[in-house]
């Protein structure tokens, strides 16, 4: 039986067929970047719209308390919760990852005085490495770096912050959230992890392991559009102490009073700053609350399906790539990831067919398996576009060997 055979069977039987549906998804693309900006719902474009000519057209101001924005942010957030393994009290939705982590990093520290270690992992995400080294340019932090296989020893008395992220973006290996987060405490440490690669794709415990903080974005498997508003996470435990170091105006205890003095408000929505972006919490609503319905667990199910056929395809097809995903399902991502000295070339060979994947430097081919609205023919068809770039050399051609800024 031939890949395209089976995935039509396979196809036939998965529950989660319908919801492909419910995403728009442009003629002739296999989108497999859904890890990097998920697609767009179709409920998105109305709920958007409604909220300009209406809300915003209509209502002007007064939509702050009649179309309830004052509370949009605290209730995306308490709609993640659930999909993190939080309460409802211990999320919001708002600023940026980056933004986020700086603000928890800080915070974090100022809960552990005397102690000034971040620990991380090299070849972490850029942007939580860039924002321990910001503190650290501040005399707030002192940056160290372990590589995984030894994090575990690197945890010592020094350490007031492990900060990691739980699916790594360029090889979707995952952290052992559990132990590391038990070993950091053991030690005197708080935990802070990254799931910007999980929100959404895999299922996360974070009161279950008992951590401490936690920041993702929404632009990816929750398919809030780019540039989405991220979330954090404070366990129940901290928010009475939280000292946020980003002490702007709607993280006040009461903003409208406009006193010279800041006091924080009470609980999670302390770490609100600015206004917050009411068209870009509209959009993700709608991706939370789609995600939401289909449900994490079926999702990761139908993930690891999609890429365990994919790579049995992809042998059909007599490929041959070197894998640096992990090769447990139950040790990655939703994602598969492939080293090859032209990887680069691959990729833009691959999107010119229509297979949108990515490219990560210096040499990783990088396909992710967003299971909401990717299907089993799917992943037949794009190891068959990956055999035949790979056996006819089409990568070779100039233009796709040019490298542009963005990919």
């Amino acid at each position: 039986m031939t890949p395209e055979q089976r995935a039509a069977d396979f196809d036939a039987a998965d529950p989660l067929a319908s919801f492909r549906d419910r995403f728009i998804l442009p003629e002739g693309v296999i989108y497999l970047d859904g890890n990097s900006l998920g697609a767009l719902p179709k409920a998105t474009p109305d709920r958007v719209q409604a909220m300009v000519e209406r809300e915003w057209g209509e209502g002007l101001i007064r939509s702050w308390n009649s179309a309830g924005w004052f509370e949009m942010a605290g209730r995306v957030g308490a709609k993640i919760a659930p999909l993190i393994g939080a309460a409802p009290h211990e999320v919001i939705a708002c600023d940026s990852t980056s933004v986020n982590l700086f603000k928890l990093i800080a915070a974090a520290l100022k809960m552990r005085p005397g102690r000034k270690v971040v620990l991380s992992e090299p070849g972490n995400f850029p942007t939580d490495l860039y924002m321990i080294a910001g503190l650290e340019a501040q005399g707030l932090a002192e940056r160290r770096l372990a590589e995984r296989e030894r994090l575990f020893e690197a945890i010592d008395g020094d350490v007031a912050l492990l900060m990691l992220t739980h699916a790594h973006y360029k090889t979707g290996a995952l952290h052992d959230m559990a132990a590391l987060t038990r070993a950091a405490h053991e030690a005197g440490a708080l935990v802070l992890w990254d799931l910007s690669h999980s929100t959404g794709a895999l299922p996360v415990d974070l009161n279950g392991v008992g951590a401490d903080f936690a920041v993702g974005c929404g632009y990816k498997y929750l398919c809030g559009g780019p540039g989405a508003p991220a979330f954090a996470f404070v366990a129940e435990r901290h928010l009475a102490d939280l000292q946020q170091p980003l002490t702007g105006w709607f993280g006040h205890a009461a903003p409208f009073a406009f006193s010279d003095d800041y006091a924080g408000a009470p609980g999670i929505d302390r770490l609100q700053c600015g206004t917050p972006p009411i068209l870009g919490l509209a959009a993700l609503e709608v991706g939370v609350d789609l995600i939401a319905e289909i449900g994490v667990g079926r999702l990761y199910g139908k993930s690891q399906a999609l890429s365990e056929f994919f790579l049995e395809s992809l042998m059909a097809h007599d490929v041959t790539l070197e894998l640096v995903s992990p090769p447990s399902t139950a040790e990655r991502g939703s994602q598969l990831s492939f080293r090859h000295p032209e990887a680069y070339a691959i990729c833009q060979a691959l999107i010119a067919r229509g297979v949108i994947g990515d490219f990560r430097a210096p040499d990783v081919l990088r396909l992710g398996f967003a299971p909401a609205y990717l299907s089993f023919t799917d992943m037949a068809a794009a190891a068959r576009h990956v055999a035949e770039v790979l056996a006819s050399g089409e990568w070779q051609h100039p233009e796709f060997r040019e490298r542009a800024a963005v990919t």
